[in-house]
């Protein structure tokens, strides 16, 4: 496998199980065996590790702050950041159609590999393992790389990761004089709502209505 070397090197973590970081790096064009399955499951162990983590390092903030702080920690932009840091799209297994295409630099496809990476760590060497690899590899919340980073990109990442559509926002409300304007904003997926927010400005309404969206869904979440 080219760079795999090179590749838990940048990790801080040696493989003892190989067979299982080949399987994180085949990506799904290969067909049987690929990383699907790791990245279900790095996915949970990410999911964890980062509530865990940011619930220490911020003792002060409360439920709605820290699912913002863990959304964008855990989104493609992020993740993607963190796999073409480490090398993960030099080391990937794929066809020759895929590579042509340009998988080896797709932040999905990045995304992808590294959850199944860090599934890949935590079966091999536990949790303390995947840790280790989280807190030496990972940007800060100020660090991800992303052009804006706010409650609508987060939930929209979230709702579209689990399978669902982009949500919609609608204004709702619209109180007080016209120098100080009070909108409600309602945040909608397949037509239900899902939360309420506002706000002086109806961006800010919006804006509001998808933290709390972001809240809702983790108290119905399993972390």
């Amino acid at each position: 496998m080219n760079g795999t070397s090179e590749l838990e090197n940048r990790m801080g973590y040696r493989f003892q199980n190989r067979a299982l970081l080949r399987q994180a790096l085949t990506h799904p064009s290969m067909g049987k065996e690929d990383n699907q399955r790791l990245e279900f499951l790095g996915d949970a162990v990410l999911q964890y590790l980062m509530s865990d983590k940011l619930y220490h390092a911020y003792p002060k903030s409360r439920e709605g702050e820290l699912t913002h702080l863990r959304a964008l920690l855990v989104c493609e932009a992020a993740l993607s950041q963190v796999a073409a840091g480490l090398g993960v799209g030099q080391a990937l297994i794929m066809d020759r159609g895929e590579e042509l295409t340009g998988g080896r630099e797709k932040p999905s496809v990045l995304c992808d590999a590294m959850e199944a990476v860090l599934a890949a760590v935590y079966l091999d060497g536990g949790m303390e393992a995947a840790r280790g690899v989280l807190d030496r590899c990972w940007p800060g919340p100020e660090e991800v790389q992303r052009p804006t980073q706010d409650s609508k990109g987060a939930l929209q990442e979230l709702l579209q990761k689990n399978g669902g559509e982009t949500p919609e926002y609608r204004i709702t409300g619209h109180s007080g004089p016209d120098h100080d304007p009070r909108f409600e904003a309602t945040v909608y997926q397949h037509g239900t709502p899902l939360a309420v927010g506002s706000g002086h400005t109806k961006k800010h309404a919006e804006q509001e209505a998808a933290l709390h969206a972001l809240e809702k869904l983790k108290k119905h979440s399993d972390l």
